[in-house]
């Protein structure tokens, strides 16, 4: 009897306000990885991103049209739901240091108790990425510094458009 292998669908999600360098590091790394890795947005109602929503899965799939296997996506609700309408049994989660692995565990395990069936994965920071987060970005470049590098370049555009609509 033939046996049929299932696909192994992974779900990356975060705010991505914007995305990273970091964040596309760990896309790279983890997209061979697995069948299907979808980026998902989540609308957070708690925070005040800098980009819409829209703005944010546009940008995303800019930098992510590339990967064959990424499926760029937004989500409101539990992680764990949303990993089953998408039919993933793994979570990726990204690691740069001692104080994300606390918050990440306690999320992890969590996400373990909802849904058993579905695994967390953790990822540690390339080391050139481990200081980049995007709430330091968009601090660096409010306050006129450079962020070349940190970004990709057509977010550092979208980035400094945005500072300057708003007068920074």
């Amino acid at each position: 009897m033939e046996s049929r292998k299932s696909r192994l669908v992974a779900v990356y999600a975060g705010s991505f306000d914007p995305i990273t360098k970091g964040h596309l590091d760990l896309v790279e790394r983890c997209a061979p990885l697995v069948d299907e890795l979808v980026v998902a947005v989540l609308r957070n109602a708690h925070k005040n991103p800098l980009f819409s929503l829209q703005e944010r899965v546009d940008m995303l799939g800019e930098v992510l049209r590339g990967f064959p296997n990424v499926v760029v996506d937004s989500f409101d609700g539990l992680l764990v739901d949303y990993a089953r309408s998408r039919n993933a049994l793994l979570l990726l989660r990204g690691i740069r240091a001692i104080s994300d692995y606390e918050y990440e565990l306690q999320m992890a395990l969590m996400n373990r108790r909802l849904a058993p069936e579905i695994e967390t994965m953790f990822m540690m920071a390339g080391e050139a990425y481990s200081f980049i987060s995007s709430k330091l970005v968009k601090e660096v470049i409010g306050l006129g510094g450079d962020i070349r590098g940190l970004v990709p370049p057509s977010v550092e555009e979208r980035l400094k458009e945005r500072f300057r609509a708003q007068g920074a």
